[in-house]
This record gives structure tokens, sequence and C-alpha cells, in this order.
């Protein structure tokens, strides 16, 4: 299933977090609507019974950098 990736760097040096946009991982299944992969012609109450309609939960990420943030520095 395609999920989102979520980033919110922390900067060491000032302390404070920055979160950056969302970014949509595609799955690349054609079993999943979001897909790339996903038919046209798959449509209507058998795609909704054979088919993922929603988005896998969000992989999380907080990477320390050791720097000042763009607004501090």
């Amino acid at each position: 299933m395609c999920q989102y990736r979520q980033v919110s760097n922390y900067y060491v040096l000032c302390g404070h977090s920055i979160t950056e946009p969302d970014v949509e991982i595609k799955c690349n299944s054609p079993k999943c609507i979001f897909s790339p992969k996903h038919p046209a012609t798959c449509t209507g109450p058998s795609c909704k019974e054979k088919c993922f309609q929603y988005h896998q939960f969000p992989q999380q990420f907080s990477p320390h950098v050791k720097a000042k943030c763009p607004n501090c520095a």
C-alpha cells in the first residue's frame, strides 16, 4: 500500500525542529488505488472489495542535524 513519509528535522545546535511537507511513497501495486500501477478500468464495488482504499500508516523520521536551523544560521 502507498504511504506518506513525514520528516521533522531536529537541529541540535539551536534546539529547533522544522517539519518538512509530507511525501507520498508509491507502492506500485495494482491492488492499491493510489498506485500508478492500479488499472484505470478497476472501478466501482468490485474495486472497493479487492483493492486497498486507504494509505498505510505514515513513516515518521526525526533526524538530528548537527547544525543550526535555517532561521538561526
